[in-house]
């Protein structure tokens, strides 16, 4: 008989929480039932119209064909720009790779920088992809708690203790899904020093950087020194900040060596990103920028709103988000797991949220605010009324 068996790194990885919890939402949605759903972090409104009219140009004038394994050079070149403008980065564009997303860039860094039994720290909480990722690569997951104290971000001292000999990188991702919490300019210096003495690449997690609040300063890691630039992969992308989730559009900046790897990959992975989203990318980057603050103050009103609420209800205590679009809520008051808390208020109430076992925090659940107000507001009512009940 052959050998049947499935790959071993795949079969460990685990379905995403996130959109299993949406996808059983949607499903009581189309029973009829009036499901408020705060699961996915996907922004509520449609990509804006100058993005779409200059991906439909490309499509119309003939954009169909394939681009470079690593993207138009056009956008390219227009990340990099971005780059030195918004975070002080320097790349060239033979350092930049665009992907179907920020999740593939991640995937495809790990899969180019470790190999089998290669550790990987991560600050707990953290999004949950990441170690699913890591084991795909065939390397390991070292998870790093963030103490309460410390808004759950890790200092330089927990940084340095948890390096092993099997060290190879550190997952550094802020704003932080699913705190929303932001690390400091100061913070990140020391971080990074830790980081250049030891040779550990930083693989810099940036799908939020535009969506701060009440005058938070993003930083990128990368910034702060040729050393630390030369160890980190910097990831980012158009879903979150542009609206554009669907278009599957996102990029790195690496080091030459790690690109060219992370190129190599792609090559024979998806031979490279669909080519006419890239010329709505283009005008994502190149044209107004007026479209994102709107949207980053509509989401600063929303977590507010949401924040103050969920904090005044009894039994539940929140971390103040200053960046991204989740809000992370302590419910261990109610002496329930994460997973059964949120099983029962969906039942119950209709109302989706995200387990916290899932980031590696079974005592929290996590909120979405990129929903609508009237989802918000909406939810909430159901929410304070479940745990009210219990």
């Amino acid at each position: 008989m052959g050998n049947l068996d499935l790959n071993k790194h795949v079969t460990a990885i685990s379905p995403s929480l996130t959109l299993g919890i949406t996808q059983r939402a949607n499903e009581l949605k189309n029973k009829g039932v009036n499901v408020f759903s705060f699961a996915a972090g996907e922004p509520d409104c449609d990509t804006p119209q100058h993005i779409k009219d200059a991906a439909v140009k490309a499509l119309a004038g003939g954009k169909t064909k394939y681009t470079a394994t690593d993207g138009l050079i056009e956008l390219r070149q227009a990340i990099v720009a971005k780059l030195q403008k918004d975070n002080g980065l320097t790349y060239k564009p033979s350092q930049i790779v665009v992907s179907n997303g920020a999740k593939h860039s991640l995937l495809n860094t790990f899969l180019a920088i470790l190999n089998d039994g290669d550790e990987v720290i991560i600050p707990s909480p953290f999004w949950l992809s990441y170690p699913e990722m890591i084991k795909i690569a065939g390397g390991k997951s070292v998870f790093l708690k963030g103490r309460a104290g410390n808004d759950y971000k890790i200092t330089p001292d927990e940084f340095q203790k948890a390096i092993t000999p099997r060290t190879k990188a550190i997952v550094i991702n802020s704003p932080s899904n699913p705190t929303g919490v932001i690390y400091t300019r100061k913070e990140l210096e020391g971080l990074a020093a830790v980081a250049v003495k030891n040779g550990v690449y930083v693989i810099s997690d940036e799908i939020y950087e535009k969506l701060v609040y009440e005058g938070q300063e993003h930083v990128s890691i990368g910034s702060l020194s040729k050393e630390i630039l030369d160890l980190t992969i910097t990831i980012n992308g158009f879903s979150k900040v542009y609206s554009m989730t669907g278009w599957r559009l996102g990029y790195l900046g690496a080091p030459a060596k790690v690109a060219d790897a992370i190129s190599a990959l792609q090559s024979h992975g998806t031979s490279g990103p669909n080519t006419f989203a890239q010329y709505g990318a283009l005008e994502a980057l190149k044209g107004p920028q007026g479209c994102v603050e709107e949207m980053r103050l509509e989401f600063d009103k929303r977590r507010l709103y949401i924040y103050n609420r969920l904090n005044a209800m009894k039994g539940v205590k929140c971390i103040k988000p200053m960046g991204a679009f989740y809000v992370f809520c302590d419910i261990s008051s109610f002496k329930l797991d994460s997973i059964t808390f949120s099983e029962k208020l969906l039942v119950q109430e209709g109302v989706a949220v995200v387990p916290g076992v899932s980031f590696d925090a079974d005592e929290f659940i996590r909120f979405s605010y990129a929903c609508s107000m009237d989802n918000i507001t909406g939810g909430l009512d159901k929410f304070e009324k479940f745990v009210k009940s219990l």
